[in-house]
């Protein structure tokens, strides 16, 4: 909305609505075509004025609720102060007022009644588009929970994960300490082995040695 735009537009409605109220007075005090001239100026500026609201009404559409609901209220009294201002022109010397001059109200109104219709178009349309808007918004807020249904799934699923991968890296530490302990238990008893055989290898070379000198003693040596 344009603020600016607005208030230059109010300024002229109210300029022109003031030319509107000194007018019936006005063709209540003439006759013939002085009053059927001034009669078709009236007609004129009116429907100018009627423009001008539908203009406003319009730089309306994106102002501030508040704002909007205030001015909207002000808009629908200046409607109604045009149609009491028509009705007392209408009146004014109705004795006198040629089929031209009623014809010249009826096309007014048949205006302002295809503004109203226009009017009320613009309203349904808009209430179209505000359903579809919160259909949208309803599906997206599905879509949203949905969304995070499955998330928090997911986080579930890489928890039990975690939990799992750190259980199977404890059975992992606890197996390396095993096979730790394993190793060195088979390089003790390796160690204990290899002595082992020494010590056999050993008791074998004396034994031989033994049993050479007795085999000499008693044979060879007189």
């Amino acid at each position: 909305m344009s603020s600016e735009q607005f208030e230059t537009l109010h300024d002229l409605f109210s300029e022109r609505y003031e030319q509107l109220q000194r007018m019936p007075p006005r063709l209540e005090s003439c006759r013939g075509e002085q009053h059927k001239s001034l009669l078709r100026e009236f007609d004129k500026r009116h429907l100018e004025a009627n423009e001008m609201l539908l203009q406003m009404e319009k730089e309306l559409k994106s102002a501030p609720r508040s704002f909007q609901n205030q001015m909207m209220n002000k808009m629908r009294t200046y409607r109604k102060s045009l149609a009491d201002l028509q009705r007392e022109a209408r009146n004014t010397n109705a004795g006198f007022a040629s089929d031209d001059i009623r014809k010249g109200f009826y096309n007014v109104e048949n205006e302002q009644r295809a503004g109203m219709n226009s009017q009320r178009s613009l309203l349904l349309q808009g209430h179209e588009s505000l359903n579809r808007t919160t259909d949208s918004i309803a599906r997206s807020y599905r879509i949203a929970a949905e969304t995070d249904a499955i998330g928090q799934n997911i986080v579930e699923e890489l928890g039990e994960q975690r939990e799992q991968l750190e259980r199977t890296k404890d059975r992992l530490i606890n197996t390396g300490e095993n096979l730790s302990k394993s190793r060195k238990i088979l390089r003790s008893m390796s160690r204990k082995i290899v002595t082992n055989k020494l010590f056999l290898s050993v008791i074998i070379i004396l034994e031989l040695a033994i049993l050479g000198a007795v085999v000499y003693l008693k044979f060879f040596r007189k």
